[in-house]
C-alpha cells in the first residue's frame, strides 16, 4: 500500500505531525483498509467511493464507537484523500459530500483551584530528584497550560527564569512564548541546577541548551505514559474525579485564567490554539459552573 505509506511519510515530514497524531491517522487508515478487505480482498482505500466510506462510518458506530471518534477518523480519511488528489492518484475526493456524525460537545474537565492549592501546598513530594522534578513539572503544567508533547520537548535553552519566559514548540512546529510567575521560576532554577549535575558525560557549553529539560534520574527522556502516570498519581491525592490526565491540567490552567479575568484572546495565544472557537469552550465551562451554583442557591430554581 504505497499510497498509504507515502501519506504517513508526508505527515511526518512535510506536515511535521506529532508521533501520536501520525499513529491516530495510521490507525484510522488501517481500520478502514481492514473493513474494505473484508468486503473485497483487493479493495484498497484509494479505490473506495463515497458510499463505502459512509458504510464504514455506520459500521464503526454500530460497533459502539463514539461519534467523536468516528468524526476524528473521518478527518484522517479526508486528509488522506486530499493528499491523493493533490498528488494525482485520484480524480475525485470521495469524502467531499460526507458530513461528520453529530457530536455533542463535551465540556472540558478541570481540577478545582482549592484542590490545586492542596497539591502544591500540602502534598509531601519525595525529597529527591524525582520528587522535585515531579513538583516542577506539575507547576509547569499549571502555570503554562502546556500539552504533554510540548513539555516533553522542552530543552534547557527554552527556559529563561530571569525573564520568566518559556519558548514552546507546539503543533506543526509553531513556536510561542509563554510568560510564567516567580513560583515556577524559583522551582525551575532549583530543578535545572540539580538536573545539570545528572549529566555525567562532558558537554560543550554550546550543546548544553539542547539537553532535554525534564528527564529520568538515569538522564533519559521522559515518555508520554510516564508523564501521564505521574500526573494521575498526584491528582489522585487531591481530587476524586475520574479524569486525571495532563490534558486536565491544561484545561485547569485555561479555566483558572478565565475565571480570574483573563481575556479570551490572551488565553488562545497562551494555549497555542489556531481558532478562538476552540478556546471558547472554556466560557461554556464557566457558565456551566455558574448555572450549577444558581440551581443550588436560588430558592425557586
Amino acid at each position: 500500500m504505497a499510497a498509504t505509506d507515502d501519506f504517513i511519510s508526508y505527515l511526518k515530514g512535510d506536515r511535521a505531525f506529532s508521533a501520536r497524531s501520525v499513529e491516530a491517522y495510521g490507525d484510522a487508515l488501517r481500520r478502514f483498509s481492514t473493513f474494505l478487505q473484508e468486503k473485497e480482498e483487493d479493495l484498497t482505500p484509494d479505490k473506495a467511493d463515497t458510499d463505502l466510506i459512509r458504510q464504514w462510518m455506520a459500521h464503526r458506530m454500530a460497533e459502539g464507537v463514539s461519534a467523536r471518534t468516528v468524526a476524528l477518523q473521518l478527518s484522517a480519511l479526508r486528509a488522506y484523500y486530499k493528499y491523493l488528489l493533490r498528488t494525482g492518484r485520484i480524480e475525485r475526493d470521495p469524502t467531499r459530500l460526507l458530513r461528520n456524525p453529530k457530536v455533542h460537545r463535551r465540556l472540558p474537565t478541570f481540577v478545582k483551584q482549592s484542590e490545586m492549592d492542596s497539591l502544591f501546598d500540602k502534598v509531601a513530594f519525595a525529597d529527591d530528584f524525582t520528587g522535585r522534578r515531579d513538583r516542577t513539572m506539575l507547576l509547569t503544567f499549571y502555570h503554562t497550560g502546556l500539552r504533554v508533547s510540548e513539555l516533553i520537548g522542552l530543552t534547557l535553552a527554552d527556559v529563561d527564569c530571569d525573564e520568566g519566559e518559556l519558548k514552546v514548540t507546539g503543533k506543526r512546529n509553531k513556536q510561542r512564548i509563554i510568560p510564567f510567575a516567580t513560583e515556577l521560576a524559583d522551582a525551575l532554577r532549583s530543578y535545572i541546577h540539580e538536573r545539570l549535575h545528572l549529566t555525567n558525560t562532558p558537554t560543550a557549553p554550546s550543546e548544553v541548551g539542547r539537553l532535554p529539560l525534564f528527564v529520568t534520574p538515569q538522564v533519559t527522556p521522559l515518555s508520554y505514559p510516564q508523564v501521564r502516570a505521574m500526573v494521575a498519581h498526584y491528582l489522585g491525592l487531591v481530587t476524586y474525579q475520574k479524569k486525571r490526565s495532563p490534558h486536565v491540567l491544561r484545561h485547569t490552567f485555561a479555566t483558572a485564567m478565565l475565571n480570574n479575568g483573563a481575556d479570551l484572546e490572551a488565553i488562545k495565544q497562551l494555549l497555542g490554539h489556531e481558532s478562538i472557537g476552540t478556546t471558547e469552550v472554556y466560557t461554556h465551562t464557566t457558565f456551566a459552573d455558574l448555572k450549577k451554583e444558581y440551581e443550588l442557591a436560588h430558592p425557586r430554581a
